[in-house]
């Protein structure tokens, strides 16, 4: 096989590998189209979130920030603590990407996402295949995308579409994302504790609620760590 035609092998593998997840965030797709109407951006503002943003969880938040008033300040400090996982992320995968040219690690770098992660972090230098990262970020970012058009959509012609309890998909993304990763008390400790926490501060907008679980979920993880010398 030519070394175009095992490109195209390489990234079609992971256009599939990654359609599962694809499919799993579609109410989140609609979610974020849908909450961008009701909190009166244009449909160009809502689709240019996703293809600029492209950061579910920040996106949402962000939406329902604006729609209760919310200073800018307030907006990008709670975002930048929602995404902070991203530079753990890239930190984590340096090492495989750092040989690439400066296209490739900028593109990479856009597109990853805890999906893109999952499905990319257990390659090593000599495994990873730049072609396959490609097919699973880009085929997940057109997908996304393609959802909160759908929203958008939605959203102009059906009212209070948030209120249709779409936002289960969040956490049943995240659950199909970290089961297989609990493997030791690190992390069962990190897992244990964001979701204890979760409960805990219910009572405070779900996005404040989410900032402090995730958190002392990291906190408890990496103090686990260091008290038991596992690796999370």
């Amino acid at each position: 096989m030519s070394s175009p035609a095992l490109a195209r092998a390489a990234f079609t593998q992971g256009a599939i590998a990654i359609l599962p997840l694809s499919l799993a965030v579609a109410p989140w797709g609609l979610l974020a189209g849908s909450m961008a109407i009701e909190a009166n951006l244009t449909a160009l503002e809502g689709q240019g979130l996703s293809a600029i943003v492209f950061a579910g969880a920040a996106q949402l938040v962000a939406i329902g920030m604006l729609k209760g008033g919310a200073n800018l300040f307030s907006i990008l400090l709670t975002t930048l603590l929602l995404t902070s996982q991203h530079l753990l992320y890239g930190l984590s995968m340096r090492p495989v990407i750092s040989e690439l040219p400066l296209r490739w690690r900028l593109g990479l770098g856009f597109l990853l996402t805890d999906e893109f992660f999952a499905l990319t972090s257990q390659y090593d230098r000599q495994q990873f295949n730049r072609w396959y990262a490609l097919g699973v970020g880009l085929t997940f970012y057109i997908a996304w995308n393609l959802f909160t058009l759908a929203g958008i959509v939605l959203g102009r012609n059906i009212p209070h579409l948030d209120q249709l309890g779409l936002d289960f998909s969040i956490v049943a993304t995240f659950v199909a994302l970290i089961a297989p990763l609990v493997r030791n008390l690190p992390t069962v400790m990190c897992v244990a504790v964001s979701l204890f926490s979760s409960v805990l501060f219910s009572f405070w907008q779900w996005e404040t609620a989410l900032v402090l679980a995730g958190l002392l979920g990291m906190a408890a993880g990496f103090v686990c760590q260091k008290f038991s010398g596992a690796r999370a």
